[in-house]
């Protein structure tokens, strides 16, 4: 089996944010056992910026960007070292692979990033990825590492996700604040994973959350891979995962498969606006797979420019749809409701193309 693993920085480090050894030993030796059973892993890792933290003495992890960048530069050697050292305690050998949303945007990024890990992974090697922060223009941001893990798992035809987290899985509330919180042992893949009370962010210490792993998981879903939610110091945990043992939350995988690019622009991008549309252009896109024309446009939310993600909104306020804009918000909001054959000469016919764009409901 090939599987990626994603460990975020809460259960890597102490509250002081200083790496812990002993739990990337762990997960460590249990990548071996994994290896040796005959399964090839692919590590997505967190904790370059609050290792950069703990090694600078701040008191606190900062908000800003550049300062963010910064950390991470200073904190991703850091955290290879562990890893280095951790593997080649069982004769393995850690490959570090840095990667950016827009490795899985562009399609001859997305085909080289999956050549290289799988030549790694052929070589013997065992892949590190994390996001890299530290030239990202903006992509630092709530729970990327989560859905980079879905995007890599994507990339590699793995057939399970799993997302090592502090808490045991998914709950029906969050069980910090509601002691009546129980575990949900598995979601079918037509459940909404993503309507589920998640509850707040995680720790001060990373970025994520169970929000950014339930759109993860439901990457994962819709990427034809099972995906599960559990807790980094439960032991065996992976062994077990791989196994088909029940350990946190399971995510069956759907029949729906959608390509790199549409994941990303479903999950994993900043959404920058959004056009509401009438009953007969919502019914379009869900129901037939159309285009969005600028027909069915009935109003226009934001000032995002062409290129950008947004929402798309129906009667109701309900967003049924996301996709690429293929021209300004100042542009739409001049065309929206009329006729292609009402379209200055100078104007794309579509709102959003139908390959750039994915139905949510």
């Amino acid at each position: 089996m090939r599987l990626v693993v994603k460990i975020g920085t809460s259960s890597l480090t102490d509250e002081l944010g200083v790496i812990d050894a002993t739990v990337i030993a762990g997960v460590c030796a249990q990548i071996a056992e994994l290896r040796r059973d005959g399964h090839e892993v692919v590590l997505v890792t967190s904790g370059a910026v609050a290792a950069g933290v703990a090694a600078l003495g701040l008191a606190a992890r900062p908000g800003d960007t550049a300062t963010l960048q910064a950390l991470a530069a200073a904190g991703q050697s850091r955290l290879m070292e562990q890893y280095n050292r951790a593997l080649d305690a069982h004769g393995l050998v850690a490959a570090q692979v840095l990667l950016v949303p827009n490795d899985f945007v562009d399609r001859r990024q997305y085909l080289h990033a999956r050549s290289t890990l799988t030549r790694l992974l052929e070589l013997g090697c065992v892949p590190i990825v994390n996001e890299n922060d530290a030239i990202a223009s903006h992509e630092i941001r709530f729970g990327d590492n989560d859905r980079i893990a879905a995007l890599v798992a994507h990339n590699v035809n793995a057939e399970l996700l799993v997302l090592l987290t502090d808490m045991a899985g998914l709950y029906t509330a969050d069980p910090r604040f509601d002691p009546t919180a129980t575990l949900i042992d598995e979601v079918q893949a037509g459940d909404p994973l993503l309507e589920v009370n998640a509850g707040t962010p995680g720790s001060t210490r990373g970025s994520g959350g169970m929000v950014s792993k339930l759109s993860a998981a439901r990457m994962a879903s819709w990427s034809g891979v099972r995906a599960t939610i559990a807790a980094a110091t439960r032991p065996s945990v992976l062994v077990d995962a791989v196994a088909g043992r029940r350990v946190g939350t399971t995510f069956q995988p759907s029949s729906r498969r959608l390509s790199a690019r549409k994941l990303w622009i479903a999950f994993a991008s900043h959404v920058e606006g959004a056009v509401l549309v009438d009953d007969g252009a919502s019914r379009a896109l869900v129901e037939r797979g159309r285009s969005l024309l600028p027909a069915g446009v009935t109003g226009v939310s934001g000032d995002f420019a062409e290129g950008d993600v947004i929402d798309v909104r129906d009667s109701a306020g309900v967003t049924v749809a996301r996709g690429m804009a293929l021209n300004d918000a100042g542009v739409i909001r001049q065309v929206a409701g009329k006729r292609t054959t009402e379209l200055p000469s100078d104007v794309v016919h579509e709102v959003i193309h139908r390959d750039d764009l994915v139905v949510l409901v």
